[in-house]
């Protein structure tokens, strides 16, 4: 997946997933082209939606692909910055948790969204970090370490933690079964990335050949969703496609600024404060449309659908301007 491209090394000699330094040119082609294929399949799943709706019962499975990926690019130095920067990635995940829930709810109430675009949007802001952060950080000059432990531990967390977060925050505009999205989560999330860390341990040599195609898989199988997604609400994206966008830029917006305001109240450095940017702001909209879709409806899903898009073409400009400045040197406490 977009993840699978960290470099061996930081610049202080620390061993970070193996899966990045070869992949890097690879990746930024990846990230550079994956908002052209999402675009297209969004067009295509507009214009064609008697092809991609049947499809809808197939993103659950589809989502359960790119989850695995993710655990094939996991490696132990990945949750041994856990362990080591503890302070850090508590702060990255209580970040993410509040400020992306919190600005869903304050949009759409905002905007006065309508109940399904509203709970769309919440549900988007309680998703995990995004399946791009990862390359975002690595991109931006950033704290790759920390950026694979935020997001790795916010989607082992995320079974729990996104339910009770969807139902606090949406069960006032539609009903909420708490229950059925846990154990979603689970079957499309957790024991997918699960086996692929088991794969990645034992199946090692196996593993290292495909690497360098698991963005380019991730990017197919995330577009192949969103066509999916919008295909099944292309009756109402004409009328509140407008605000949905103005929503997603809104709520994206929020969480790259105040992710890194986040890490620099934390008093963390320059380098933390850039990853915390990309695992606040990036959300995991692949999992937001599937339980959109499978809890409430096709069009609570369309916020999923726009957010996958926008939030990689903003990622990759934030990441290319924070890449043009320099580091400051503020080192963080341990």
């Amino acid at each position: 997946m977009l993840e699978a491209t960290k470099s061996q090394n930081t610049p202080g000699g620390t061993p970070v997933n193996p899966a990045l330094a070869a992949e890097s040119r690879i990746a930024r082609v990846a990230v550079t082209v994956f908002p052209l294929l999402v675009v297209a399949a969004g067009i295509l799943g507009f214009l064609l939606p008697g092809l991609f709706k049947p499809m809808a019962p197939s993103v659950p499975f589809l989502l359960g692909i790119i989850m695995f990926c993710m655990g094939l690019t996991l490696t132990p130095p990945d949750f041994a910055a856990v362990a080591k920067r503890p302070w850090a990635v508590a702060l990255g995940i209580v970040a993410h948790y509040v400020i992306m829930p919190g600005a869903g709810w304050l949009i759409a109430t905002a905007l006065n969204l309508e109940p399904e675009l509203a709970v769309g949007l919440i549900l988007v802001g309680c998703a995990p970090s995004g399946t791009a952060s990862n390359v975002m950080a690595f991109l931006a000059k950033g704290d790759v370490a920390l950026s694979v432990a935020v997001a790795s531990v916010s989607t082992l967390i995320a079974p729990i933690v996104t339910p009770l977060l969807v139902l606090f925050l949406a069960g006032s505009y539609l009903n909420i079964d708490a229950g059925g999205m846990v154990v979603d989560i689970l079957n499309t999330v957790l024991f997918p990335v699960v086996a692929g860390l088991l794969a990645r341990l034992f199946l090692k040599k196996l593993v290292d050949k495909v690497l360098p195609a698991l963005p380019w898989a991730s990017a197919v199988v995330i577009s192949l969703i969103v066509a999916i997604v919008v295909a099944g609400s292309a009756g109402k994206i004409v009328a509140a496609g407008g605000i949905v966008f103005l929503a997603v830029v809104l709520h994206n917006g929020f969480g790259l600024g105040l992710g890194y305001l986040a890490g620099k109240l934390g008093r963390l450095d320059d380098k933390a404060r850039r990853a915390l940017a990309f695992e606040v702001g990036m959300q995991n909209s692949g999992l937001a449309a599937t339980l959109a879709t499978a809890h409430f409806s096709p069009l609570a899903a369309l916020p999923s659908a726009v957010f996958s898009l926008w939030h990689n073409i903003s990622g990759a400009i934030v990441a290319a301007w924070l890449a043009r400045r320099p580091l400051k040197d503020t080192p963080a406490p341990r």
